[in-house]
């Protein structure tokens, strides 16, 4: 337990440490952004394929 501390207290010292934190939130931020854009393009693709299925079956002459 006592190592553990010992290498807390000196990532907490290390000014690599507080550059890693920096990193690691902006990779959250960015993957938060990346998901968040990806449902939204998957979303509205969605909507335009039925948009298109649904012109396409009022179109057909089968129906």
């Amino acid at each position: 337990m006592k190592k553990l501390m010992t290498m807390t207290r000196q990532f907490r010292d290390d000014e690599n440490g507080a550059a890693m934190v920096e990193y690691t939130v902006l990779l959250g931020i960015i993957t938060v952004a990346v998901i968040a854009t990806v449902v939204l393009v998957g979303t509205w693709v969605g909507g335009k394929w039925t948009q298109l299925n649904t012109t396409l079956l009022s179109a057909s002459p089968l129906t």
